[in-house]
């Protein structure tokens, strides 16, 4: 019997790759949901995409990484961030990276290989921690990663850090995040914490990759639940758009477009569905005159940025599109 437990361990290690082995060691307690990990989605892209590979972490050699930072606490809980920086720079823009996993699932390091490419190009990255929606409902997830915004610029003079140059990038439900809070930019009170309060979570730019801009729009299919199976948004949420549709305009980056908003690049899966209310945002933008980029990558599924060979195509835009504004 021990044999094929082992076995077992063996075989869910494999599947769900270090991001799961350390989100175990780090939150035993905390209730996880393993499904969106990168062997996961390689395993399901290569049905109509046999050529993808995932992409590697790179040459770390001029790359200093802090791991694991402690950057907040409530109670016990204690949430982490990853800090990677070129070495011998100072005064580096920095870059908080939003994961992706549908507000449940996922972890900071499956963004790990975005990050040091930022830092290979100039950039400071920090990969934020965030509580999902199986430990705690919106807003929660919003509040920690403004907290970590403030984390950088209250701890800006001990990494070498430019804390007037910050930018929000996400992937996914990431990226949905990282446009609530460029486009918001500091004008919702619910998303204020107590962490770090004397220190700024504005931020400069905001990179939205594949993440929608509104929940209830024609374009989307976010907290259409089924029968015996609720949406991740409604899982997020904590309630069914029908039964609180406020709360899903109120996390929704179209709505709080305004003077205030940061620049944007959206960079795009060939999906539609993740476009969501896009257009009509790029819209607002054009009309306030807020600097914005859109690239869509064609023949491409959801998680494009974690396979070669879209990941060639996507950097480069978010590269060009970072030194316009924070540079």
């Amino acid at each position: 019997m021990r044999f094929y437990v082992c076995l077992i361990v063996i075989v869910l290690l494999g599947m769900f790759g270090n991001a799961f082995a350390q989100h175990y060691r780090m939150h035993p307690t905390i209730p996880t949901d393993s499904s969106y990990n990168a062997q996961n989605e390689l395993i399901k892209n290569r049905k109509k995409y046999p050529e993808i590979s995932l992409v590697g972490l790179g040459d770390q050699s001029k790359l200093t990484i802090n791991n694991d930072l402690v950057y907040a606490m409530y109670g016990q809980r204690k949430m982490h961030l990853d800090l990677v920086r070129p070495k011998g720079v100072k005064k580096v823009p920095v870059v908080v990276i939003i994961h992706a996993g549908g507000w449940r699932s996922g972890e900071k390091n499956m963004d790990r290989h975005i990050a040091y490419e930022l830092s290979r190009n100039g950039f400071a990255t920090v990969c934020v921690e965030y509580r999902l929606s199986m430990e705690a409902k919106y807003p929660a997830g919003v509040q920690d990663v403004k907290t970590a915004i403030r984390w950088v610029r209250a701890n800006a003079g001990k990494y070498h850090l430019n804390s007037n140059k910050v930018a929000i990038f996400g992937t996914s439900a990431g990226g949905q995040l990282a446009a609530l809070i460029g486009s918001e930019n500091g004008t919702v009170s619910l998303y204020k914490t107590g962490g770090y309060k004397q220190y700024s979570d504005k931020v400069q730019a905001a990179v939205d990759m594949d993440g929608v801009l509104a929940f209830l729009h024609p374009e989307s299919s976010e907290g259409q639940d089924q029968p015996g199976k609720l949406s991740a948004a409604t899982l997020w949420f904590g309630v069914s758009p029908k039964e609180n549709p406020a709360l899903f305009n109120e996390a929704s980056a179209l709505i709080h477009v305004g003077k205030q908003t940061a620049p944007f690049l959206f960079v795009n899966s060939a999906l539609p569905r993740f476009h969501a209310g896009r257009d009509d945002m790029i819209k607002k933008l054009n009309t306030l005159g807020i600097y914005n980029e859109v690239h869509t990558i064609e023949n491409t599924p959801h998680t494009f940025w974690l396979f070669h060979p879209w990941f060639e195509e996507a950097m480069p835009y978010v590269i060009n599109f970072l030194n316009k504004t924070l540079k």
